[in-house]
C-alpha cells in the first residue's frame, strides 16, 4: 500500500471520530445552554471538515507526474493545510461574535453530570485522535496529517478549559466565566491556525529545509571536492530538493564528475534524508581560486 492510500485511511478514521465528538458536544452544549461547550463542539466540527479537505488534498497530491507538472502535485497537500487554517480563522471570528453577545445577554447554563461525563469522554477521544494522527503523520511523513493533528491538539486544551469552567459554575463561580472561556477557545483556535499556516506556507515559499553547513560538510568529505557554494534546499521531508555548485579539479572527467555527484547524493541521503534529490553544477577549481561566498 502506498503512502497516499495509508494517509487516506487515517483521515477517514479521524473524520468519523471527530464527527462523533462534535455532535456530542454541540447537542449537550445546546441542551445545557453552555456557549463555551457549544463553541468547543463547533471547533470539533471543523476538525471533521478539515479531514474532508485533507482527503481532497491527498487525492490531488497523489496524482502522478505529467508533462505540465514535472515536479508532481504534492504541494496540494500544503494548499489543503492553508485552506484548513483559513477555515479556522473564520470559525474563530464566529465564536468571538457569539461570546460578545453572551456577555451582553448572559444565560445561566445548566450543568449536569451528563454534560461533564460527555466532555470527559470526548476529551479522551481527542487525546487518542491527536496522538494517533500525529504518530501516523510522522511515520508516513505526511504534512497534512501533522498539520491536522496540531489542529486537533488544540481541542484537548480547549476541552480542559470548558471542563474546568463547567465545574467552576457548578461550584458557584459567576456565569460570566462561560463566555470568557469562549475567548480562550478562540485563542487556541487562532494559535492552531497560525501554526498550520506557518508550516505549510514555508514549504510553498521554498523555505530552506537543511542547514547549508551540514550539506557542505558532507560534500567536503570527498577528496575530489575542492569547494562548495550556492547551496540551496527546499521542499519537506517527503520531497526534499538540494542544489549546489561543486568545484573540482579541471582535469576530472565528465564520467568521474557524474559519479562524484551520485556519491554525494547518496551520502546526503544516508545522513540527512532518504528522499533527498541533488542537482549539482560542476565547476573547475584552480589553486589560486577563492571560493565565492554563498549567495543564499
Amino acid at each position: 500500500m502506498n503512502k497516499y492510500k495509508q494517509v487516506t485511511q487515517v483521515l477517514w478514521i479521524i473524520l468519523l471520530a471527530n464527527l462523533g465528538v462534535a455532535v456530542i458536544k454541540i447537542i449537550i452544549g445546546s441542551m445545557i445552554r453552555s456557549t463555551s461547550m457549544a463553541a468547543d463542539g463547533f471547533h470539533s466540527l471543523t476538525d471533521g471538515t478539515s479531514n474532508i479537505v485533507g482527503l481532497v488534498g491527498i487525492y490531488l497530491a497523489s496524482k502522478p507526474i505529467d508533462k505540465e507538472h514535472p515536479y508532481g502535485y504534492r504541494k496540494f497537500e500544503m494548499m489543503a493545510g492553508l485552506f484548513i487554517a483559513g477555515m479556522l480563522f473564520i470559525i474563530c471570528g464566529n465564536i468571538l461574535v457569539k461570546a460578545i453577545r453572551k456577555i451582553r445577554f448572559p444565560v445561566q447554563p445548566e450543568i449536569t453530570f451528563l454534560s461533564i461525563l460527555s466532555l470527559l469522554l470526548t476529551l479522551i477521544v481527542n487525546i487518542f485522535v491527536c496522538m494517533y494522527e500525529y504518530k501516523a503523520g510522522k511515520k508516513l511523513e505526511s504534512q497534512i496529517l501533522i498539520s491536522d493533528s496540531m489542529h486537533t491538539r488544540s481541542d484537548i486544551f480547549v476541552s480542559l478549559g470548558v471542563l474546568i469552567t463547567l465545574i467552576g459554575i457548578r461550584l458557584g463561580l459567576p456565569i460570566i466565566i462561560d463566555p470568557l472561556v469562549s475567548f480562550v477557545v478562540a485563542g487556541f483556535i487562532i494559535h492552531a491556525a497560525a501554526e498550520i499556516f506557518k508550516v505549510n506556507s514555508s514549504v510553498l515559499l521554498d523555505r530552506a529545509v537543511v542547514d547549508t553547513e551540514q550539506i557542505k560538510n558532507i560534500a567536503m568529505e570527498f577528496e575530489q571536492v575542492k569547494g562548495i557554494h550556492n547551496i540551496r534546499s527546499r521542499g519537506y521531508k517527503d520531497d526534499l530538493y538540494i542544489d549546489m555548485h561543486i568545484m573540482t579539479e579541471p582535469e576530472l572527467s565528465v564520467e568521474k564528475s557524474h559519479e562524484l555527484t551520485h556519491c554525494i547524493e547518496k551520502k546526503i541521503r544516508e545522513n540527512i534524508n532518504m528522499n533527498a534529490q541533488l542537482i549539482a553544477h560542476i565547476e573547475p577549481y584552480e589553486a589560486v581560486h577563492k571560493e565565492p561566498h554563498d549567495k543564499y
